[in-house]
């Protein structure tokens, strides 16, 4: 009886039927969609590939899971860029205490070669963890003897000493064989130092330049001193490459009788001497500066590559202090404490240009730039901003532009040019916001169409032959370096806290 009258519904409503039967199947298909999805996710939760520990997983961004189950051939490069300072500075940083109780570096499934001798070869997987980082997020393997503790190179990663963090991220590069003009490459430390009454300041330069393969490469000391408003004096001095120590493992730098090192501490001790360029008054300069960076102002560098250009740099103190003195023709100025900062520059310096700042604005200290290569000249060019404070990383902006009123005045070879008296620039990212206003009291400047602006030399083999000096730092339309000194006032809110200050700063950009 039910059968037929289920078969004279259907005769008797047949289009009905025919959707009633195409909604029943689309809703089975669902469920059994969703149950088979359910039963992979609970699959892969309990698949032992999966299991890191803890309560979050940082990975690679665009990395597949099963990827990353398999060791397959595409997960051979992935890998988290400056995973050393993401553990330091963001998941692990005094700022998320009270959220993060543990953080766990771990990489699994690395497929690696393994080379016993000569054409015998085979294919490895490898995993690296830290034991007592494991051990805090529940994901400590079970031992069946021995023990499993913590070495010396995983005390280094996870906690270095100051001293081992400033090596680390300020260490000399050799020049990659595929640059083109191996002569314009250059690497160098810089630091600055500001006096109490934020009226005289120093550059100083540490410098390493040339064609280092083909041996006509050498090193020089470039300091430059400034009243506000007044003529600026310049201190150089050229060692040849026989002279000169570098390690591409230290930060530490041996320039003849200039140099910097590290202590045991993390400070940086910086010796320089020279004397005023061109013959100026006759005069000779002695920098003897101990350079304190702030723990965790830095920041940990990076690298851009486009074609033959290569320009790498990282500020290992991004806030500082400096103590000592510097003294020319024996009359000698003291500093206590006078703010500082220190950065590390490398790469190709031939056809580019850039804007460049940094500052302090109350609790805060900014970082600003971005520098335009060759193929990049009179293009969009988006600023990155970083952002510090007591605790280390705020955050990072992206603003589209530097947007500047040039209405100051200052003369350059003989010739007017109309440099920035204020600037600024500002952005949005989700609720974040920054805003950025400088206002420019002082402005010296340099045109890199005879000398370069950041004044990179190179020696040649003999050390009684003239130095070069290399050119083309900037580019045709804009071929002025110009350096300034001003106020940074910066206004905005960052993870729902509003932000403010003021502060002393150095900024650079080209006309």
């Amino acid at each position: 009886m039910i059968s037929l009258l289920a078969f004279r519904n259907i005769v008797y409503r047949p289009w009905r039927s025919v959707l009633l039967f195409f909604g029943y199947g689309v809703g089975v298909s669902v469920m059994i969609v969703l149950l088979s999805i359910g039963e992979a996710l609970l699959s892969q939760a309990r698949d032992e590939k999966l299991i890191g520990g803890g309560s979050i997983t940082v990975l690679p961004q665009g990395i597949d899971v099963e990827v990353m189950k398999t060791g397959g051939v595409g997960g051979l490069f992935f890998s988290i860029d400056h995973s050393r300072f993401i553990h330091r500075q963001l998941l692990a940083s005094p700022r998320l205490t009270s959220l993060v109780s543990g953080v766990a570096p771990q990489i699994d499934g690395r497929v690696l070669y393994m080379l016993v001798r000569p054409g015998d070869e085979y294919t490895v997987r490898a995993a690296g963890e830290i034991p007592s980082a494991n051990a805090k997020v529940n994901a400590a393997p079970e031992l069946s003897a021995g023990s499993w503790t913590d070495d010396e190179g995983d005390r280094k990663w996870i906690s270095p000493t100051l001293a081992e963090l400033r090596h680390e991220i300020d260490h000399f590069h050799f020049p990659p064989d595929s640059i083109a003009n191996a002569d314009s490459w250059a690497e160098w430390h810089y630091f600055n130092v500001l006096s109490a009454d934020r009226k005289r300041w120093a550059f100083i330069s540490l410098i390493v330049a040339g064609d280092i393969k083909a041996g006509n490469w050498g090193g020089s000391v470039t300091i430059t001193l400034r009243d506000e408003g007044r003529s600026s004096r310049k201190f150089v001095s050229y060692i040849p490459r026989q002279r000169v120590r570098f390690s591409t493992t230290e930060a530490d730098l041996q320039l003849g009788t200039s140099m910097v090192s590290i202590d045991g501490n993390g400070n940086y001790i910086v010796r320089a001497a020279a004397a005023e360029e061109n013959g100026g008054a006759g005069g000779t300069i002695n920098v003897s500066l101990v350079v304190t960076p702030s723990r965790g102002a830095y920041f940990p560098g990076a690298t851009y590559t486009s074609g033959n250009f290569i320009s790498g740099y990282t500020v290992p103190g991004l806030r500082a202090s400096a103590t000592g003195q510097i003294c020319v023709s024996g009359a000698c100025e003291r500093f206590e404490n006078a703010q500082s900062y220190h950065d590390h520059n490398w790469g190709v310096w031939r056809g580019i240009s850039w804007d460049w700042g940094a500052s302090r604005a109350g609790a805060y200290t900014i970082l600003y730039g971005r520098v335009i290569g060759p193929e990049r000249q009179g293009s969009a060019t988006p600023l990155l901003v970083y952002l510090v404070d007591s605790l280390g990383f705020r955050s990072v902006f992206r603003p589209k532009n530097v947007v500047y009123e040039d209405n100051r005045e200052i003369v350059i070879n003989g010739r007017n040019v109309r440099v920035p008296s204020r600037a600024a620039f500002a952005d949005v990212r989700g609720d974040d916001t920054l805003r950025v206003e400088l206002s420019i009291e002082d402005a010296i400047g340099t045109d890199t169409r005879v000398q370069s602006g950041i004044a990179t030399p190179f020696v040649g083999r003999k050390e009684s032959e003239r130095p070069a000096v290399l050119t083309g730092v900037g580019n045709p339309r804009n071929p002025y370096f110009i350096q300034m000194k001003g106020t940074a006032r910066i206004s905005g809110r960052v993870g729902g806290a509003p932000i403010a200050g003021i502060g002393s700063g150095f900024f650079e950009t080209y006309r």
